[in-house]
C-alpha cells in the first residue's frame, strides 16, 4: 500500500510539473545572503542531552561522508539532520520569484528544494516543525520551471555518463525526446529525498541566472527543508554560477533559538591573487583520484598537525594525508554540515589523551560522558568554569596557517559542575572503518571565524572574529 501511495504521488507530480513546463568579469560583482543557525526547539532544556543530540547528529553526518558511494543513477548527497547542527539561507527561484530556506551544506552539490504542494515528509514532526506547513516550491506558479529531459548533457551530473541508455524512450540522433531525466535519489545519515530535476531560474537583487539545474523532492525521510550544496561538483551552487570564491562567517552557537544572522558573501569574476586582510591560508589538496566520486565533491586540506596545550600530538602520518592508492582514504576535509569535529580513533586518542593529561587536576565524569557520548568529560565543581584554565587546541596547516580555536570552539558546559570536549569519534564503523576522510572539521569549531574558499586561487583562509 506504502509503494502504491508513493507511485501514485510520483504520477500526480509528473504530471503537474509536465502542465507547468514550457567569460568572467573584468570585476568581481558579490552576492551577499543572511546566513542563520538552525536551531530547533528541543523537548528538553537538559544540557547533557542536548550535547548528545548534538553528538549523535555528528556522528551519523560522519559515518556517511566517510562511507558515501557513488553508484548510478542513484545520486546520493549527505546532509545532516535539520536539528541544532545547520545554518540555513534563503535563495529565491523561479518566475515570479519564490523564496526557500535552504541548508548550508559544503560537503555535497546538489541544491534542491521541497517540491509541489503534495511534497511528502515522514518523521519530520521536530518540536518546532509542522510537517504539513513546510515551505515548498510550486513548480506551476513558476513560467520558468521546465523539467529536464534525458537528453539533456546536464541530467548526467546526477544520473552519470551512462544515462542515455536508460533513455528507452528516446531514438538516438533526434532532438525530440520527451522522457524526463531519471528520478534522484539522495540519500543521507539518517533519512533520504527523491524527485526529479528542474532547469529554473535563480534570482539574486543584482542578477538572474537561468537554467539553473535544481532538484524538486517530491518524497523525503527526516528532511523537512532543501539544501545548498556547495560542494566542488559541477550540479554544486559555485560551480554552476562560476563563483571565483565564497566566504561565511558562523555566528556562535547558543542551543536554543535565535533571529540573529550575519552574511554569506558569494564572488563571482576574478579576484586575482588578492588577499584578504588578516586571514591565513593554506591550499586545497586536490582531491583523491578515487573510484568513489563523492570524495572529490570534498574539500581536502593539508593539516600537519594538532597541537594541545601548544604540544604537537603524535598522530601516524597515513590519517593526515589521503591515501594515493585510489581509494580516497584518510586527510581532513571541511564542512558546514558537521556540528562537532569528527576524528578518526587513531587520531581522536592520542588528541583525548593529550588534553586529558593536562586535566589530571580535574576528576574525569564518566556519567556525563555515558549520556552526553563526548569525552573526556570533566568535574569542575566548586570552579567556576570561566576560571579553568583550558589546554589550547590549534591545528597547523600546510603553508604555516594555524587554527587556533578559542575555548568556546572546543568546550561545552554539560551541567553545572562539568564540561567536555566537542570533538567525536567512534569505536568503528565496522570492517572498513578506514574509509574517507579521517577528520572532519565541524561548524562547532567554524564558529565566530570569518571563513573563505578561494577557488580561483584553490585555497583556504580563515580569521578569528566577532560573527555578530
Amino acid at each position: 500500500m506504502a509503494a502504491l501511495s508513493l507511485l501514485s504521488l510520483i504520477f500526480f507530480t509528473l504530471c503537474l510539473l509536465a502542465s507547468s513546463s514550457s567569460s568572467k568579469a573584468p570585476n568581481p560583482t558579490t552576492f551577499t545572503l543572511p546566513l542563520s543557525p538552525i536551531f530547533t526547539k528541543h523537548p528538553s532544556l537538559d544540557p547533557i542531552k542536548t550535547l548528545n543530540s548534538l553528538s549523535s547528529a555528528s556522528l551519523t553526518r560522519a559515518r556517511h561522508l566517510k562511507h558515501h558511494k557513488s553508484n548510478p543513477p542513484i545520486a546520493k548527497t549527505q546532509v545532516s539532520p535539520h536539528s541544532y547542527g545547520g545554518y540555513s539561507i534563503s535563495l529565491s527561484f523561479g518566475t515570479p520569484p519564490q523564496t526557500i530556506p535552504f541548508l548550508l551544506d559544503t560537503g555535497s552539490s546538489l541544491v534542491w528544494f521541497p517540491c509541489t504542494s503534495r511534497y511528502l515528509c515522514t518523521d519530520c514532526a521536530f518540536p518546532d516543525v509542522d510537517p504539513g506547513k513546510i515551505p515548498s516550491f510550486m513548480p506551476k506558479q513558476s513560467a520558468s520551471s521546465k523539467i529536464l529531459g534525458c537528453q539533456n548533457p546536464k541530467c548526467e551530473w546526477i544520473s552519470g555518463p551512462n544515462v542515455l541508455s536508460r533513455c528507452q524512450d528516446c531514438i538516438p540522433g533526434t532532438q525530440n525526446c520527451t522522457q524526463t531525466c531519471p528520478f534522484y535519489t539522495i540519500q543521507y545519515g539518517s533519512g533520504s529525498t527523491l524527485g526529479l530535476l528542474l532547469s529554473e531560474t535563480l534570482k539574486f537583487p543584482q542578477k538572474a541566472f537561468p537554467d539553473f539545474i535544481v532538484g524538486c523532492s517530491i518524497f523525503s525521510i527526516r528532511q523537512p527543508a532543501g539544501i545548498a550544496g556547495f560542494g566542488r561538483s559541477q550540479e554544486s551552487l559555485p560551480s554552476q554560477l562560476g563563483l571565483s570564491k565564497f566566504s561565511h562567517c558562523l555566528i556562535s552557537r547558543r542551543f536554543d533559538d535565535s533571529t540573529q544572522s550575519s552574511d554569506l558573501v558569494l564572488y563571482r569574476g576574478s579576484t586575482s591573487d588578492a588577499k584578504t586582510p588578516g586571514v591565513k591560508y593554506t591550499p586545497f589538496l586536490k582531491n583523491p583520484v578515487s573510484n568513489n566520486s563523492a570524495f572529490r565533491e570534498y574539500y581536502y586540506l593539508n593539516l600537519r598537525k594538532v597541537l594541545v596545550g601548544g604540544k604537537s600530538v603524535n598522530i601516524p602520518y597515513k590519517y593526515l594525508v589521503p591515501s594515493d592508492d585510489g581509494n580516497g582514504n584518510g586527510g581532513t576535509v571541511v564542512d558546514s554540515g558537521t556540528t562537532f569535529t569528527f576524528m578518526e580513533k587513531p587520531v581522536f586518542e592520542p588528541v583525548a589523551h593529550a588534553f586529558a593529561k593536562q586535566m589530571a587536576n580535574f576528576p574525569r565524569a564518566a556519567d556525563v560522558e555515558s549520556q552526553s557520548g563526548l569525552s573526556p568529560c570533566f568535574n569542575v565543581s566548586g570552579v567556576k568554569a570561566e576560571a579553568v584554565k583550558f589546554p589550547e587546541l590549534a591545528f597547523h596547516f600546510k603553508g604555516g596557517a594555524k587554527l587556533e580555536l578559542p575555548v568556546e570552539n572546543y568546550i561545552a558546559l554539560a551541567g553545572n559542575s562539568s564540561v567536555c570536549l566537542t570533538i567525536i569519534s567512534d569505536n568503528g564503523f565496522g570492517p572498513d572503518n578506514s574509509v574517507g576522510p579521517a577528520i572532519i572539521l565541524g561548524n562547532f569549531q567554524q564558529q565566530n571565524f570569518y571563513v573563505e574558499y578561494d577557488l580561483e586561487n584553490e585555497r583556504f583562509g580563515f580569521r578569528q572574529q566577532s560573527c555578530k
